[in-house]
């Protein structure tokens, strides 16, 4: 049985906002390189081996897995799919709203513009079955929140609640076995 981990980017100026940032491509803040960087020092701390970095294209993606990939020396390569979901006209909204939460929880829906969950989660799942095929190569997946909620809902049993409200932290570490 092999496993997985994944890692949500560091903070953005959007996330200070409380803005959804989708696939629009926002930027670290400062503290998110900081965070980025205390992600590399504290996988190098705990041993944790892991033999390639897969990441989002999008820039916040993008600089964590650099500053990861600098301080534990795994090597690193772009993923396009995982790309976080585009939200459409919910980009930029706040992320709490009342509507934004409800329209998470619509699965076939592309927000005008966007792209739904199922495709989401084809995409991603597609990406975690090729993962799996290789369980001798453990890969640290570097992405976002609603890919976050994705990769948790193929390793775990969800209700429609729980994965619309599941979210991890910038920069949270998290483990997936097989």
């Amino acid at each position: 049985m092999g496993h997985l981990y994944f890692v949500r980017h560091g903070e953005t100026v959007w996330n200070v906002e409380n803005k959804i940032c989708g696939a629009t491509d926002i930027a670290l803040t400062d503290r998110g390189h900081e965070q980025a960087i205390a992600t590399g020092e504290e996988l190098v701390r705990q041993g944790v081996h892991i033999d390639k970095i897969l990441y989002s294209p999008l820039i916040r993606a993008a600089e964590t897995a650099r500053h990861i990939s600098e301080i534990t020396g795994v090597p690193r390569q772009a993923e396009p799919r995982l790309t976080e979901q585009c939200f459409g006209k919910w980009e930029s909204t706040p992320r709490d709203g009342a509507d934004f939460r409800e329209a998470k929880k619509q699965f076939v829906e592309r927000h005008e513009g966007g792209e739904s969950m199922l495709h989401l989660a084809q995409r991603i799942y597609n990406l975690l079955d090729d993962v799996c095929a290789h369980a001798d190569t453990v890969y640290l997946l570097v992405a976002h929140n609603g890919i976050a909620r994705i990769v948790h809902s193929y390793f775990y049993e969800m209700t429609n609640e729980e994965y619309a409200g599941f979210g991890i932290k910038n920069c949270e570490i998290r483990r997936y076995d097989f």
